[in-house]
């Protein structure tokens, strides 16, 4: 069920050069359920800006009541945001949108975790989800360069992880697809967030797997109402268009033209 809430900061650190670590407590918490969902925050207290921020949830903690965000603070809205401290108050709506099948992989199964920048935040919940019910995550995570890295350790604390830069500052050089390559294709399934040209080479690599891809977009109202975050779907589609914050972010693979 999607609520309305005012939420008090717990903390909020900087993890790497502009990316933060946010996390909140309030009763929304006990309505997420599913791994790659999202929330719909009020960054400022005043009209300006306008427009609520979509931002993916990174982690759950039901018994706390607390949930974790990290976002990327790249633009007035967020830089605001990323002024917050522990103990103020934020307007969270959510959550929002379909999130990740976890049911497709079953106990014993091999799951692929593809994530690509701020991409990389949602997977982290839903590794946890697949390592509780007996998957074996393997995640390949890229970014731009080492001072963008973030959550290495904790991934690989819950399966095989490989970390990508595009310019080689740190682990492999190159783009998750190069990594991919080089690897075997004995898992299951396979989810992937992050930009559309990833999600789409991605995509194109495994055309016999099962696969789920989270859509990053923007987005007006979060809610299905505004029609701003519209995406073109495939000739398999009944339907010419979906909406990326209520049909998605999460799509099977060959929903969406990418």
């Amino acid at each position: 069920m999607i609520k309305q809430e005012q939420m008090i900061v717990v903390s909020q650190h900087k993890i790497a050069t502009n990316i933060f670590m946010l996390t909140l407590k309030g009763m929304l918490v006990q309505e997420m359920h599913q791994p790659g969902q999202f929330v719909h925050v009020r960054v400022a207290n005043q009209m300006e800006p306008l427009l609520r921020r979509p931002i993916s949830i990174c982690s759950i903690d039901s018994e706390a009541s607390e949930f974790t965000m990290i976002y990327r603070a790249d633009g007035r809205g967020t830089a605001l945001l990323s002024e917050k401290k522990a103990g103020d108050y934020i307007d969270v709506l959510g959550p929002l949108g379909q999130g990740f099948p976890i049911e497709k992989a079953a106990s014993g199964d091999k799951a692929l975790l593809v994530g690509g920048g701020i991409g990389v935040p949602p997977l982290y919940e839903l590794s946890k989800r697949l390592v509780e019910k007996g998957v074996e995550p393997i995640h390949v995570l890229g970014f731009q360069s080492e001072n963008v890295v973030f959550y290495e350790e904790l991934f690989n604390q819950l399966g095989e992880t490989h970390i990508v830069t595009a310019d080689g500052s740190y682990g492999h050089k190159g783009f998750v697809t190069n990594v991919l390559e080089t690897m075997t294709d004995d898992f299951a399934v396979y989810y992937s967030c992050g930009p559309t040209p990833m999600l789409a080479a991605v995509e194109k690599m495994y055309p016999h797997k099962e696969g789920y891809l989270s859509f990053e977009q923007r987005m007006g109202c979060g809610i299905g109402a505004c029609f701003a975050c519209v995406c073109e779907t495939t000739e398999k589609m009944e339907v010419a268009y979906l909406k990326v914050c209520s049909d998605g972010p999460v799509f099977q693979s060959g929903v969406i033209r990418v």
